[in-house]
């Protein structure tokens, strides 16, 4: 089994977490610096456990597995494919910068942001379907308190909103969780919530469900993902989340926790309920592409830059779901490679967006013009970041809805060219956002904006790099994802228009 790689990695910042709460209070630069480096650790602990990853091997790797409750059949069991390997990175990668970037927190955010670390980890490294449901409701108790407690004046209605649409789809995951053991218990020799074990099963036929029973299973694993993600109509939680969180929470909302949504469609949805991922494909799509169009318009009536760019991200998460359920190759590559991308320039346009408000102290786009005249690092930072999420060609958003685009289009035409709408769209919100905040004459109030300092600047380069890294050379991502997608469709090929395979 080796050394226990994924613990560690997850257990890093979970000591970080208790280690920060414990210092004295008024001692936020000691915290800050005590965060900070905790959280580079697990990064650099993931970085040398991914030495011993090998892209294209079968099954998960860096596996650990331990009894926990065996008379039921959970187990502590970790291990990652491609994708959950990508996704650990990505949450590796956003936590240290946006602690960085969270000057004037408290210990108690940075706190409550490394807890969420470690079970945003977790649940990507999980494959125990019981500790996957645990870490997927245990993310919710520092998101809640990161809005709550640390959020705009509205921050206690926000974040009761996010909690109880969470919980209802929580609950119905439970049902769900608790049906297929009963299922499996029934039909293996032992009832059992291990993924591997479980998917071998259905896969080749040892575990058959009845259509009615898989489609309920499969109700309350999507409906929780759905809400998670978010995906239209179960998304009007999201809005008033990012426009109250600090900028920090929302990067951590938008670019790490909902991400668990959409990684959960891909995994669970499809390789444990096949059949009823078939039956409920154009659903899906139907409501994906409504998403993204219905995002991308609403943002560009939106009046504040934090609410725009959160109803930008329920846009783009229409293309990871259509992407996911299209089930091509390329598609679902292109929503695993979206996921990474997403999460890196939504935390650019947050993090950029925050350091503009925090200087001139609204939220109002109308308060803003001219901001180029006087800060042009950060009017060029946030436009950099707005072309990525609008697929400029040389950035990762562009690889990203390309294959999405691509793939959906040999498996539902009309959906992709629907779809590809708003790609135009996106110019249209990003573009006249930019316009209207940073050229033109220098509106009244704007006079004491400053450009980014150098801290901020160090905070954005690394984001902006990979942005533009994974855009000229993605191989690397897609080297990783490209396996485990193939094996997702040869188990659902079911799915898969013949002309599409």
């Amino acid at each position: 089994m080796g050394f226990p790689w994924l613990t560690t990695v997850g257990a890093v910042p979970l000591v970080g977490s208790v280690v920060v709460a414990v210092l004295p209070r008024g001692a936020d630069r000691l915290a800050r610096r005590v965060a900070l480096t905790f959280a580079l650790a697990a990064v650099a602990l993931l970085a040398v456990a991914a030495t011993g990853f090998r892209a294209g091997e079968p099954g998960f790797q860096l596996a650990e597995q331990h009894p926990w409750i065996p008379r039921f059949g959970i187990s502590y069991g970790l291990g990652v494919d491609g994708v959950g390997l990508t996704m650990v990175a990505l949450t590796a990668v956003l936590t240290p910068i946006v602690i960085a970037a969270s000057a004037s927190t408290g210990r108690g955010f940075l706190a409550l942001a490394l807890a969420l670390e470690t079970a945003a980890i977790g649940a990507f490294a999980a494959t125990d379907v019981f500790l996957f449901y645990v870490l997927f409701e245990a993310m919710l108790v520092p998101m809640y308190f990161l809005i709550g407690r640390y959020g705009g004046r509205s921050r206690s209605a926000a974040a009761m909103k996010f909690l109880l649409y969470s919980l209802a789809g929580g609950l119905l995951m439970l049902v769900a969780v608790i049906g297929l053991y009963v299922v499996s218990a029934q039909q293996l020799p032992q009832g059992t919530f291990d993924f591997p074990t479980l998917a071998a099963a259905v896969r080749d036929g040892t575990l058959r469900l009845d259509p009615v029973t898989e489609r309920l299973l499969f109700a309350g694993f999507f409906v929780a993902f759905a809400i998670k993600a978010p995906l239209w109509p179960l998304h009007s939680w999201l809005p008033s989340a990012v426009t109250e969180s600090t900028p920090g929470a929302a990067v951590l909302l938008v670019g790490i926790l909902d991400k668990v949504g959409t990684f959960g469609m891909l995994r669970y949805c499809l390789s444990l309920f096949p059949e009823a991922s078939e039956f409920f494909t154009p659903l899906v799509v139907v409501l994906s592409v409504i998403g993204i169009g219905y995002g991308a318009l609403v943002a560009i009536g939106q009046t504040e830059i934090m609410r725009l760019i959160a109803y930008t991200s329920l846009s783009h998460f229409g293309f990871i779901t259509i992407g996911v359920f299209a089930m091509t190759p390329q598609s679902q590559a292109g929503a695993a490679f979206y996921m990474v991308s997403h999460g890196l320039s939504i935390a650019a346009l947050f993090l950029i967006a925050g350091f503009l408000i925090s200087r001139r102290g609204s939220d109002l786009i109308a308060d803003y013009g001219g901001v180029q005249q006087l800060a042009p690092v950060l009017a060029g930072t946030f436009l950099f970041a707005g072309l990525a999420t609008l697929a400029l060609p040389g950035l990762s958003g562009f690889v990203a809805e390309f294959l999405v685009l691509v793939g959906t289009f040999t498996a539902y035409p009309a959906a992709a060219v629907i779809a590809a709408g708003g790609v135009v769209l996106a110019a249209v919100y990003v573009l006249w956002l930019y316009q209207r905040t940073m050229t033109g004459d220098l509106r009244p109030g704007n006079e004491g904006v400053t450009d980014l300092r150098a801290g901020e600047r160090w905070v954005i380069a690394p984001l902006l790099a990979l942005i533009l890294g994974l855009g000229l050379y993605p191989e690397p991502v897609l080297d990783v994802i490209e396996p485990v997608v193939a094996g997702t469709v040869q188990q659902t090929g079911v799915a898969t228009p013949p002309e599409a395979r």
